[in-house]
């Protein structure tokens, strides 16, 4: 496969050592056999540790532990989190639990960052009782297509993190490691993948599995190969996808390993920034309040439908939004609104009903 010359490059920096690889897996092969010593479930390492798909430096490792499907929902939450404190106190981990369709444990072992996440033990992905049931498919999939894909994967990762839409968090809205890898397997190597892109439009449909069963209405449709009831890029925003393709096009036309590096800008002095905001003739509006004690899949959709809730006000009232968004740390919220205008006349043109309409004309 032929690469150009700062693909190579970035490739050098960001392609795991192989110390690094045996590291990894080694913490995590412990880490299953703890699991299932204690004869209360299988276990599995998944995501892009399990892939081989992981970037230098990326200390993420996820172990799924897989329970008879025969338990019911409060009994796998249970049994599952009983396990995983088991196996944190084990190793001696900081640990605490997190919540997304159910609980599971995130711990720190040797400086890495793991889940310990209860799923069923399903034959089948259209079996799945919850979403966490169909990662360890999803695994499974990638492992058998990946062939000599990993090094492509590694450099779509890098490409979309330095352009600012990696994450499929509802905060990014941009694009999964899950969904790089399906791209990248489908259009066969990530040069080609972004040749693809830079001519993407709305609704751009992949099917790898040529499923075909289902329509969906979102920016980028990408069939999950396992499910396909599932669109793997949902997560992703219109401007997110726009973005990526802009970024593909600037690559093609000049392709160089800035387009690899996150440029860290320099924070702005409160006089730059009042300047800037002059010269664009807006007004900025903000709401900051504590950060609700939810997980942020729960939070941030609702501050989105909030901002949207406060423009219709606002454009109501006379104050035009340009544009609105969101923003959530672990501490504070915000909503942010940048208004065409900071006031509206004392007076306002307000018209009744006509004449001729006596009755409610009085």
């Amino acid at each position: 496969m032929t690469r150009c010359p700062c693909e190579e490059e970035v490739l050098k920096r960001i392609r795991p050592t192989p110390e690094e690889r045996t590291y990894i897996r080694a913490i995590g092969q412990r880490l299953i056999e703890a699991v299932e010593r204690s004869g209360m479930a299988k276990a599995m390492m998944v995501g892009s540790v399990a892939r081989d798909t992981f970037v230098r430096g990326d200390r993420d490792l996820d172990v799924f532990m897989l329970f008879d499907p025969a338990l019911s929902r409060e009994e796998l939450q249970e049994q599952g989190l009983t396990l995983a404190h088991r196996i944190a106190e084990e190793f001696g981990a900081t640990w605490r639990e997190k919540y997304a369709e159910h609980p599971y444990v995130n711990a720190t072992i040797d400086s890495l960052d793991i889940d310990l996440v209860p799923c069923y033990a399903v034959l089948s992905a259209t079996e799945i009782q919850s979403a966490v049931d169909r990662t360890p498919f999803h695994t499974r999939y990638i492992l058998s297509h990946i062939d000599d894909y990993a090094d492509d994967v590694l450099l779509l990762k890098q490409f979309a993190k330095a352009g600012g839409v990696y994450g499929s968090d509802h905060m990014t809205e941009g694009f999964s490691g899950y969904l790089c890898e399906i791209l990248t397997i489908y259009y066969g190597g990530f040069h080609a993948l972004i040749e693809a892109a830079a001519c993407w439009k709305p609704g751009e449909t992949i099917d790898i599995e040529k499923h075909g069963t289902k329509r969906f209405e979102d920016s980028l449709v990408v069939i999950d190969p396992v499910d396909p009831e599932r669109n793997v890029a949902a997560a992703l925003s219109l401007s997110r996808m726009f973005e990526f393709v802009e970024l593909a096009r600037g690559y093609l036309a000049e392709p160089s390993e800035a387009f690899f590096c996150r440029g860290q800008s320099p924070p702005l002095t409160p006089e730059i920034f009042s300047r800037l905001l002059s010269a664009r003739g807006t007004h900025l509006f903000s709401l900051t309040f504590a950060t609700p004690d939810y997980t942020p899949d729960t939070v941030v959709p609702q501050l989105r439908k909030s901002a949207e809730s406060i423009r219709e006000l606002l454009e109501r009232s006379g104050f035009p939004a340009n544009r609105i968004d969101v923003c959530m740390t672990e501490e504070r919220c915000m909503l942010l609104f940048e208004l065409m205008a900071g006031e509206v006349p004392v007076m306002r043109r307000h018209l009744g009903p006509p004449v001729s309409a006596r009755e409610n004309a009085e």
